[in-house]
């Protein structure tokens, strides 16, 4: 059983599992996407120890000489020490407006360094340079906009949450690197229905998407779908609303797995809510984000509900105490 040593701690990798699984199991957030060597959102560097063969498949050459690897295809024949990647693509930002969305989520949003170039839904890592302790955040902002903007969710015990919920302040410096991540959209069949749907700060990107689409001159129809266990999770409400009735195309729509029910939105688990509502989904083109048992659940429902899976774009967020 080979250990894997990341920012000064050693944790044990268990048979059979990647050096992803085995650290998300830890409780330990390395940037992820699509979790299956595509997207290479999890290209971390082995500092010691050597990497297996199949997971560095993709990576150019010499990448592949410095013993960098893809998390998510790793299962090590040996103790690996590694580190993120260190990439030229780490940037300062400042802080410049902090609101709270609801009781546990607050918006971040940042001045844009000069050259930082992304596609809205990617996600970037936010450092902490006082430990280099590093997480990810996808963005809601989009190519236009002349700021960055992140939702943060408030986990329980978390030392990078809570330091953005209560330390963070405005006109702060602070470090990230990225963008990452490969669920965005793309122009082509713009005429192709669209389906967004998330739970939580999952809205973040997905509202991004939304209005990346727009901008592009998406056409076909685009159902989003905000979810959350109960109101009180729901934010982004009246933006959603002013979206919407700005862009025929745009249906937005909220979903409470229990309790109370907003006026216009539906009732139970999302992947039901949406299938009830849409029927066939042959056709879509999907966007899932959020967390991450959600987010497989409705991979699978809308798979089988006509959804192709090439069509299906996902990025699963997990929420540990050491968020």
């Amino acid at each position: 059983m080979p250990d894997i040593s990341f920012e000064g701690i050693t944790y044990d990798c268990a048979a059979d599992e990647t050096v992803l699984d085995s650290l998300t199991r830890h409780g330990v957030l390395l940037p992820s996407g699509c979790r299956s060597g595509s997207c290479h959102a999890c290209k971390v560097k082995a500092i010691k120890g050597k990497p297996p063969v199949a997971s560095q498949a993709g990576l150019r050459e010499p990448l592949k000489e410095q013993n960098y690897f893809l998390a998510c295809m790793c299962k090590p024949d040996e103790a690996l020490e590694i580190a993120l990647a260190d990439a030229s693509d780490k940037y300062s930002a400042t802080v410049i407006e902090k609101s709270w969305l609801n009781d546990t989520v607050v918006r971040i949003r940042l001045t844009r360094p000069e050259g930082f170039n992304y596609r809205a839904g990617q996600f970037i890592n936010l450092l902490r340079t006082s430990d280099q302790l590093a997480r990810s955040y996808s963005l809601a902002s989009i190519e236009g906009d002349d700021f960055l903007e992140v939702h943060i969710k408030r986990v329980p015990e978390g030392r990078m949450s809570n330091w953005l919920c209560d330390e963070l302040q405005q006109d702060q410096e602070i470090s990230f690197f990225g963008p990452s991540g490969s669920c965005f959209y793309v122009q082509g069949k713009a005429e192709q229905p669209l389906l967004l749907a998330g739970t939580g700060t999952g809205l973040a990107p997905l509202y991004g998407i939304a209005r990346d689409a727009i901008r592009a001159g998406h056409t076909g129809p685009i159902q989003l779908f905000h979810a959350s266990h109960g109101a009180e999770g729901l934010y982004y409400s009246s933006e959603l609303e002013q979206l919407a009735a700005a862009h025929a195309q745009l249906t937005c729509t909220a979903c409470v797995l229990q309790g109370d029910i907003p006026e216009g939105a539906l009732s139970g688990a999302v992947d039901a809510a949406v299938v009830n509502r849409l029927g066939d989904l042959a056709g879509y083109r999907v966007f899932l984000c959020g967390d991450a048992p959600v987010v497989e659940l409705m991979q699978r429902s809308f798979f089988f509900a006509g959804a192709s899976m090439q069509d299906i774009y996902a990025d699963a967020f997990s929420f540990t105490p050491a968020g």
